[in-house]
Parts: structure tokens; C-alpha cells; sequence
């Protein structure tokens, strides 16, 4: 199954190995993180960011287009009530639905898990 990260999964991954091998051996690898994922994540200071930039060389970083937008945009209005998730977990669900079903990598799995019941595919939460 396709691994999709969010910035605390990025975060996780890029500070144990013995994650990353977990997915490697399961034929998860490489994981997929959408582009906008990276503010999250990073500092923009190559000094604080070296775990994370090493992980990331290995990811496939997916751009986010106006039709991976708008498909984040339903998916957060879905959800509906008085805690919407953030446009970055929708698109972050989003990819995880248009890779045809994948697992979202997060701590966060409260967010993940009402928009994940709004996808087409099978979005499952894993956590670190």
C-alpha cells in the first residue's frame, strides 16, 4: 500500500531509521509527500532541516495543481463542523484518494481520520 506523510510524519520518518526499514520491508517505499506539506515541516534553514531534507530526497514529492485543490477543498468541507481540518491534512487526505487508497503517516490522526471518511478510496491513519 502507497505511504502518504503529513509534516509530523515527515518529522517521525526523518528521525528513525528503524521506520523507515518497517516500510522498505513492507514494499511501502517511497512515501509520498505533497509539496505543501514541506511548509509545515521545514524552517527553511538547511542546518535544522538536514534529517528532513535527507528523508525528503527519497520521497516522491507531489506537486498540488488546482484539481488536487479542489478535491482537498470538498473533502475539508466535507467534514463540516465546528473544527474543519487545515487545507494542508485535506490535501495531505486528498493525494492519499487519488493514489486509489493509501495510509496517511501523522499524529494527528483525529483530523486525518473525519476527512479520511469522506474519500472515495481506502484512506487508513497510521501514527507514529
Amino acid at each position: 500500500m502507497t505511504v502518504v506523510l503529513d509534516s509530523s510524519g515527515v518529522t517521525m520518518l526523518a528521525l528513525s531509521r528503524a521506520r523507515l526499514e518497517v516500510l522498505r520491508r513492507r514494499g511501502e517505499w517511497p512515501p509520498i509527500v505533497p509539496a505543501v506539506v514541506l511548509t509545515e515541516a521545514l524552517t527553511g534553514d538547511h542546518r535544522r532541516d538536514f534529517h528532513e531534507n535527507r528523508l525528503l530526497r527519497m520521497c516522491i514529492v507531489r506537486p498540488t495543481g488546482e484539481e488536487l485543490a479542489r478535491a482537498a477543498a470538498r473533502l475539508r468541507s466535507a467534514v463540516g463542523g465546528p473544527r474543519v481540518p487545515s487545507a494542508v491534512d485535506a490535501i495531505v487526505a486528498a493525494v492519499a484518494d487519488e493514489a486509489g487508497g493509501a495510509t496517511i503517516l501523522t499524529s494527528d490522526p483525529r483530523d486525518m481520520r473525519a476527512l479520511a471518511r469522506h474519500t472515495i478510496s481506502t484512506v487508513r491513519i497510521g501514527t507514529g
